[in-house]
């Protein structure tokens, strides 16, 4: 590993952690309409792939994997496997997004043809393209069951990976200011992650946010997330630490 990226590397978990879970919740609003209509918003694809002058959220994920488990001498074989998931994610999103192209541009011109008057020939052949319309749906079907089979496959081996940064505060802040994104994409699994990162103490993420959002200025958010560490844990010495560093900045600060 580089020096310049393993002293970044706090900052490439955080943000790989951001991004997937911005990218699970953004793809499943997208598969949640082709559940409903079949359709399928091509510009937010379009959007979350983007292209090599602008990349997308998803293109963004693919390359922090590559930085933190390519660059990573102690990655386990869980960051390996998500390394290669998060890649099977966008190429697949790649070939989603052109299937909702055509169906979004191409299906409603076709079918427009194909009410026009028309020969027995004409027609004979028209319906034979027509059968094309209905197998890009089912390809866009089978892309979108991939998708989410590999996300939910992310979020068992997530965990796993990010035992060993337990110790990351950035990673902590996230997890804590974006709680309530971070429970929706892990719904049921959430308690299970917190339970790998820190243990029996879950206290530590907040002490952890609480000295990043510290550092950086956020006075009070700092006091929230120390307060909720203590409402968890009243007499856990870091706990209890922290909460005094605060309050002494906070008098200071007074006075």
């Amino acid at each position: 590993m580089s020096r310049w990226i393993r002293s970044k590397l706090p900052e490439f978990v955080r943000d790989l952690f951001r991004n997937f879970c911005q990218a699970s919740l953004a793809l499943e609003e997208q598969f949640r309409l082709f559940d409903k209509d079949g359709t399928m918003d091509f510009g937010v694809l379009k959007n979350l792939v983007g292209d090599e002058m602008n990349k997308g959220l998803l293109w963004r994920m693919k390359d922090t994997a590559h930085h933190v488990f390519r660059n990573d001498p102690d990655s386990s074989l869980a960051g390996q496997f998500l390394d290669w998931a998060m890649g099977y994610i966008f190429h697949e999103s790649l070939k989603l997004k052109e299937d909702a192209y055509q169906k979004q541009n191409y299906a409603p011109w076709f079918l427009e043809l194909f009410g026009a008057d028309l020969n027995p020939s004409e027609k004979d052949i028209s319906d034979q393209l027509r059968q094309i319309l209905s197998q890009t749906e089912e390809s866009m079907g089978r892309e979108i069951e991939r998708i989410r089979f590999i996300i939910a496959k992310c979020r068992q081996l997530l965990p796993y990976y990010l035992t060993r940064h337990r110790d990351n505060p950035l990673l902590a802040r996230f997890i804590y200011a974006r709680n309530d994104m971070v429970r929706s994409v892990f719904n049921s699994e959430y308690r299970r992650l917190i339970q790998a990162m820190y243990g029996d103490e879950p206290e530590r993420m907040y002490v952890l946010a609480s000295r990043s959002l510290r550092k950086g200025g956020w006075l009070d958010e700092a006091r929230n997330a120390a307060d909720a560490a203590l409402q968890l844990s009243p007499q856990n010495r870091l706990v209890l630490q922290e909460k005094k560093i605060i309050d002494n900045w906070a008098s200071r600060i007074d006075t």
